[in-house]
């Protein structure tokens, strides 16, 4: 099992748009408003890292998404 956290910084107003789209997600299990830095925090759970990088290429590719950061969880639970 692989687990991460991306964090996301969208279009401005954009913001719950991509948190509805990101619910839509097989490999996202939550997606949190936030305030700072990032707009959206995405946690991921997949069975491989190949499916783990796919979700974040995909991730990406969202529109109103401007830029991320993606942090690999090194012993998920």
């Amino acid at each position: 099992m692989h687990k991460g956290f991306i964090l996301l910084n969208c279009d401005l107003g954009s913001e719950e748009y991509v948190i509805d789209e990101l619910k839509q997600m097989d490999d996202v299990s939550n997606a949190y408003l936030t305030f700072g830095a990032y707009d959206v925090i995405a946690e991921i759970y997949t069975d491989s890292q190949e499916d783990f990088e796919k979700a974040i290429a995909s991730i990406r590719r969202l529109s109103r998404v401007v830029s991320t950061m993606t942090l690999n969880v090194i012993n998920p639970e």
